[in-house]
């Protein structure tokens, strides 16, 4: 309840004139209160603490406390008390990697390597404007926001001429259902007729590309705590950019204060290509053009030696690892755990849906753990709690926000997730953060972001998920008729 306000002041008496009447005392307002209890609790903090039965109490946008058992009575201005019986509470997953303008294009070139894979879709993604943009942004957030993903980072780097405003068709989308994002403003200025990958027609000029991101930057980037949009400046790939952009990206990044992001040691192709036109492989050439520190997060980072490993650890530069979409295109696996023993931080990423029909994260966290076993030749690789710590408090390291976020402490944003685990597909696994990894997808009760529902009951309440679908396939269609037309 609000305190009343003063009287107001009374005039002085040595004054022939009226004192202005004084300010009222600031009022207090206490925060509402959600209170979330009896689940299981993974808190990925730094001891790894976990609750068999406990509760969290959220405060406005924050996590205030937490503990075993049921929360303590008497507890002021609870306007929602959850029952998390049979359920497993963790942080919001965070998705390091996606193109989410790709979920116009699934299912194609379904038996291609990464370079006839994208070879045979530049001629399509070349042609999407902003209401495709929009349409594909909404899709892609629409499914992750359903599988327990809360802060999501996409890299987009096709601008076609006279395509509209797509940094802000993917803005919107994401203000839309109510998900944390970080847009990482790709670029492409190395064509064909240079000796890079994309087709001319699909890249823009160094200088143009420099001066969108630039603007992106100061339109758009949002670096306070519990920020809801965020920006980085992400090249596309060694194959597809010139190093001049790369160079002027990083000293651009770093002067306005935002991280950087770029596709790296992805195929041996790639790897290939930069020993022929570098004349070294590509850490060593990402290391000459700035490209290592803590600022910086790679997606892939499939063909690494010892030597990568360590420039990556002592540099603290990130890797974003996408296992389903390495698998789809026969990449490669990824030596996730060599990584994890050497000090390199590591998130899950999805990766474009064109590359990952599936689009959600959580099925990621199982593919995680099989592939590393498999590529170690390993059974104790990768852990069923090391693999949570890479899709919560590990993405959130890499997009530079574990201090806000990816762990269940006070303090910290209301990024949560409540997953139903009593049912048939979990109801007999013992573990249940084995459960939530190894089981089928669970079922997602309840998400939140800064404590604000996105999910209820496995239903999005940001937006109409039919209207979604049906938006996205009607752009599929349109963009499909287009490109057949050129």
């Amino acid at each position: 309840m609000a305190a009343s306000e003063p009287p107001g002041a009374t005039p002085r008496a040595s004054r022939s004139i009226p004192a202005a009447p004084s300010i009222p005392a600031a009022r207090t307002i206490p925060a509402a209160r959600t209170v979330i209890e009896n689940c299981a609790i993974a808190t990925v903090d730094a001891d790894g603490a976990e609750h068999a039965s406990g509760h969290v109490v959220i405060a406005g946008d924050r996590i205030e406390s937490l503990g075993a058992g049921r929360a303590p009575e008497g507890l002021a201005n609870v306007v929602r008390r959850v029952d998390g019986t049979g359920h497993l509470l963790t942080p919001g997953l965070v998705n390091t990697h996606h193109h989410f303008y790709q979920w116009l294009t699934r299912g194609l070139a379904t038996e291609h390597r990464l370079f006839d894979w994208l070879v045979a879709l530049y001629p399509a993604w070349a042609r999407i404007d902003e209401p495709m943009v929009r349409a594909a942004a909404r899709g892609s957030l629409a499914m992750m926001a359903r599988g327990g993903v809360t802060l999501a980072a996409d890299h987009h780097y096709i601008f076609p001429k006279d395509s509209g405003d797509l940094v802000a068709a993917e803005l919107s989308a994401a203000a839309e259902l109510g998900v944390r994002f970080t847009l990482a403003r790709g670029s492409m200025d190395l064509g064909a007729s240079d000796g890079g990958l994309p087709p001319d027609f699909a890249v823009e000029s160094t200088e143009g590309a420099l001066a969108a991101t630039e603007k992106a930057i100061d339109e758009h980037h949002d670096p306070s705590f519990g920020s809801m949009t965020q920006i980085a400046a992400a090249p596309c790939s060694p194959f597809s950019v010139t190093t001049q952009l790369m160079k002027e990206s990083a000293e651009l990044a770093r002067r306005k204060g935002v991280r950087l992001h770029t596709h790296g040691s992805e195929t041996v192709e790639e790897d290939r290509f930069c020993r022929e036109r570098f004349g070294m492989g590509p850490t060593d050439y990402f290391a000459s053009t700035g490209w290592l520190g803590e600022d910086v997060w790679m997606a892939h980072c499939i063909h690494m030696d010892d030597s990568d490993i360590d420039a990556f650890a002592r540099t603290g530069t990130g890797v974003g690892h996408c296992p389903s979409s390495n698998a789809r295109v026969a990449a490669g696996i990824a030596r996730v755990p060599a990584m994890l023993a050497a000090g390199v931080p590591v998130g899950l990423g999805v990766d474009g849906t064109a590359s990952n029909e599936s689009g959600e994260l959580h099925t990621e966290l199982r593919n995680a753990l099989l592939v590393g076993r498999l590529g170690a030749d390993d059974p104790s690789a990768l852990t069923a709690r090391q693999v949570l710590r890479l899709a919560t408090r590990g993405g959130a390291r890499v997009l530079g926000r574990d201090a806000e976020l990816g762990s269940i402490e006070p303090g910290k944003l209301a990024d949560l997730v409540l997953w139903k685990l009593d049912g048939i597909g979990h109801s007999t696994i013992a573990d249940p953060v084995a459960a939530l990894v190894l089981g089928a997808a669970a079922p997602v009760t309840l998400s939140l972001v800064g404590g604000r529902p996105v999910v209820e009951d496995g239903r999005l309440t940001t937006v109409d998920e039919t209207a979604v679908a049906r938006a996205a396939r009607e752009q599929s269609r349109r963009l499909t008729e287009i490109a057949a037309s050129a």
